[in-house]
């Protein structure tokens, strides 16, 4: 009954997610309250076992450190200078934007970096007269892929590299980054084939891009020297942490409480914490707690003894289908919550008989990243993307949105199953 229970909490939050009806940060803490209270679980296990503080503490120094830097206007001085280098022609735009895009969410992650160029790329098609749909599509796509290349791209990835010890910030480069920049290259080739006449048919008005002073949007001040030397610094950070033998969460942390305490004379600390996403970060503390509760009841066990059932232990099999499965699956919902649910299952099938599972756990990354851009509902960049189109009066329609987010998600799921079945299988 317990079992039938959890299930019933899991997926009713996960339709009540999906549809957007509620807040998600308030559906995924509700489903947890309600293990609570039916003494699924008690307090000090949510607290202790099952909430993830790492991934928590992480995700919150990124975004302290994203906040404070975007106070100078770098990004937007960034984005602007690029459009006039390229005198606002439409194919490099789209090219160059979305190179953009994939390396800010491979260094920052895809969410900050939606949330930074978006709003941009929206300004310099506004001033163009071009059309912002290939733009924002190529925006979602570009931001997923590169999220997919490191560990702090994708929230995804942090997850797996929280849960996984020995899978460091260098590792998720080493094996995930050269089948990103291939997939991106593609991905961009394909995009500039379809939507050449939609976007060279438009007169172009580069004129007034021109005339724009872009050092007008950057702040020369003590705060970017500073932000930019410790951003700079963390990030360096994290691919030394294995030899500084520190943990990543550790090396975060560090880089925004120096840049707070460095910037406290410029920086107001309640200001900047008002720009921290506290609904994405109360979103992922209610996720642990519902997947803690299916946990807590077996439901975990049974699916890990299910997969394992079907592919009887076989890595190669076992792989493909996790990868396809987590590609299939989080087109349709939210690939956090998706994730959250597979690593207890993962972490379970070393109990019968899998040794080796970096295999099975590059297969999810990819999968939970690539799978994403199927819809507009795969990732939280892309609610984000339209939240800000839809603002800006550029609606992205989610069916058309689909036209082209499936087949470049088939795409993608062909080419990472030969990657890991050719590397590591």
């Amino acid at each position: 009954m317990a079992i039938v229970f959890a299930v019933l909490v899991f997926l009713i939050s996960f339709v009540l997610i999906m549809t957007e009806k509620i807040n998600r940060a308030t559906v995924a803490l509700a489903g947890g309250t309600v293990f609570l209270l039916t003494g699924i679980y008690d307090t000090s296990d949510v607290f202790i076992k099952y909430i993830d503080w790492d991934t928590i503490a992480l995700i919150f120094s990124m975004m302290v450190l994203v906040s404070i830097t975007q106070k100078s206007n770098f990004f937007s001085y960034v984005g602007v200078r690029f459009a006039q280098a390229i005198k606002g022609s439409p194919i490099p735009l789209l090219i160059g934007t979305s190179l953009l895009v994939a390396i800010g969410s491979a260094l920052l992650d895809n969410v900050t970096t939606v949330l930074i160029f978006v709003p941009i790329i929206l300004h310099i098609t506004r001033l163009l007269n071009l059309p912002s749909f290939p733009y924002l599509l190529l925006t979602i796509i570009s931001s997923n892929i590169g999220g997919a290349a490191t560990l702090i791209g994708d929230p995804p990835n942090i997850m797996i590299g929280q849960a996984v010890d020995h899978l460091g910030f260098l590792s998720f480069i080493v094996h995930l980054a050269p089948l990103a920049m291939l997939n991106l290259v593609i991905v961009i080739g394909l995009a500039v084939l379809v939507f050449r006449k939609e976007i060279l048919v438009r007169q172009i008005n580069p004129d007034t891009l021109m005339a724009i002073d872009a050092n007008v949007y950057l702040r020369k001040t003590p705060l970017l020297y500073k932000s930019l030397i410790v951003l700079g610094a963390t990030l360096l950070g994290f691919s030394l942490h294995t030899v500084l033998n520190v943990d990543i969460t550790t090396v975060a942390l560090s880089g925004a409480v120096l840049l707070l305490l460095w910037t406290d004379d410029e920086m107001d600390t309640e200001a900047v914490f008002s720009q921290v996403e506290w609904v994405t970060l109360f979103f992922f503390v209610g996720l642990f707690t519902i997947v803690g509760g299916l946990e807590e009841v077996g439901v975990i066990a049974w699916i890990a003894e299910g997969i394992m059932s079907y592919t009887n232990g076989a890595l190669a099999e076992t792989s493909i289908m996790i990868l396809w499965t987590s590609g299939t699956l989080s087109g349709f919902v939210d690939n956090i919550p998706f994730v959250a649910a597979m690593i207890p299952v993962i972490e379970q099938f070393s109990g019968y008989g899998v040794e080796h599972l970096d295999p099975i756990w590059w297969s999810l990354a990819l999968g939970a990243c690539l799978g994403g851009n199927a819809t507009l509902l795969g990732a939280s960049a892309n609610i984000v993307v339209a939240g800000l189109a839809e603002g800006a009066k550029q609606r992205i329609p989610f069916v058309r949105f689909m036209l082209y987010g499936v087949p470049s998600v088939v795409i993608s799921l062909v080419l990472s199953t030969l990657y890991v079945y050719v590397r590591y299988l």
